[in-house]
């Protein structure tokens, strides 16, 4: 479970880009975030993952801080994020033993683990290729591989059906969607509005740094508007915001 308390976010003294906001991903869902272009979604992404440091608030990962604990809150998140181009001058192989060393996988476990999640995501033959030969979608898939490798109780995700082929992600879906239902927590942003309809338990909306919206998709029906789809309850929710 992930609970954000009160987190606040300043640039510039005085002008906030995240404004005291609060929600919480519970275990056994998939949460989805929204938000347009600059709302504030990959700095609360960053915030949770503890690459930015809080102003104000708190975030805890399965009851670590991510301020007083950063190490034990960060052992709990597997993050895959929307720029994969990172350690490009690796080979596959090297960066995800890299990976496995970080959070103590041992080598028997690992190498099983590699082989079959690579064969599953169609890159086990290049794993001894540089990252940097590699195509944008096929980084993707090395960070999810990444991630899934240690097995990680919540996962954050963002954009991370980006740049990947129909069959990468279906299978990315799938594998959200069995981690939820083994009582774990999925959050991700995505702008694909009708992939978060299809596949969210509940929906959170960021509009100019501020949560305008969580809930079901069911209750943001009644309170805007029944019978329409979630990118029409989308638009008129962050019109109100303007």
């Amino acid at each position: 479970m992930i609970e954000i308390k009160k987190i606040g976010k300043s640039y510039e003294k005085g002008k906030k880009v995240i404004k005291e906001m609060s929600f919480d991903i519970k275990d056994g869902e998939i949460f989805g975030f929204l938000g347009p272009n600059g709302a504030g979604k990959t700095t609360t992404i960053k915030m949770i993952t503890g690459i930015l440091e809080i102003d104000e608030g708190d975030i805890l990962i399965d009851g670590k801080s991510i301020i007083e604990n950063p190490v034990e809150a960060k052992k709990q998140i597997g993050f895959v994020s929307d720029n994969p181009d990172m350690f490009l001058k690796l080979k596959g192989i090297e960066y995800l033993n890299f990976m496995a060393d970080i959070y103590e996988i041992p080598k028997e476990v690992r190498e099983k683990r590699i082989e079959n999640l690579a064969k599953e995501l169609g890159i086990y033959e290049v794993l001894n290729d540089k990252m940097q030969s590699y195509s944008h979608g096929m980084r993707q898939k090395i960070i999810i591989l990444s991630v899934l490798l240690h097995n990680p109780k919540n996962w954050i995700l963002d954009e991370p059906l980006t740049g990947l082929d129909p069959e990468s992600a279906f299978y990315l879906k799938n594998k959200m969607k069995e981690h939820a239902k083994a009582g774990n927590s999925v959050f991700f942003s995505t702008h694909i509005l009708e992939i978060a309809e299809k596949l969210c338990d509940r929906i959170g909306i960021i509009h100019h740094g501020e949560l305008i919206f969580v809930g079901t998709l069911e209750e943001m029906k009644k309170e805007v508007k029944q019978n329409a789809s979630l990118e029409e309850l989308f638009m008129e929710i962050t019109k109100r915001n303007e």
